[in-house]
């Protein structure tokens, strides 16, 4: 009965420790940036926790008609590669983990996180 107990306890600690730990292929932390909204306004968002490895399209910035996001700020543990198109396409820029914010002269609509 007491080896049934603590196999039980094990067992349930293991388990919370699996559903409490971030995935080991998630950059920890938040990407922000900038871009102008339909009503011409500076607004910001943020990746949280973004998949490394996997190319990220800006949603906000992912048509012709609507200008590039800007001033990107990477806060995560990971490396994030900025494209100036889509599908992480055209000329790119390396931002380091939990840097200091780029300029609004640095312009994306793609990034890639890559581990440090």
């Amino acid at each position: 009965m007491r080896l049934r107990n603590t196999l039980a306890a094990a067992g349930g600690a293991l388990a919370l420790t699996a559903v409490l730990t971030a995935p080991a292929h998630a950059a920890t932390g938040d990407f922000s940036y900038s871009y102008l909204g339909a009503d011409g306004a500076r607004h910001s968002a943020t990746l949280h926790d973004p998949e490394n490895g996997r190319c990220h399209t800006l949603p906000e910035v992912d048509s012709p008609a609507t200008p590039p996001a800007f001033a990107p700020h990477n806060s995560t543990d990971a490396y994030a590669k900025v494209f100036t198109e889509y599908n992480c396409g055209g000329s790119s820029w390396t931002l380091r983990p939990h840097g200091r914010p780029a300029t609004d002269r640095l312009t994306l609509r793609s990034v890639i996180f890559l581990r440090a």
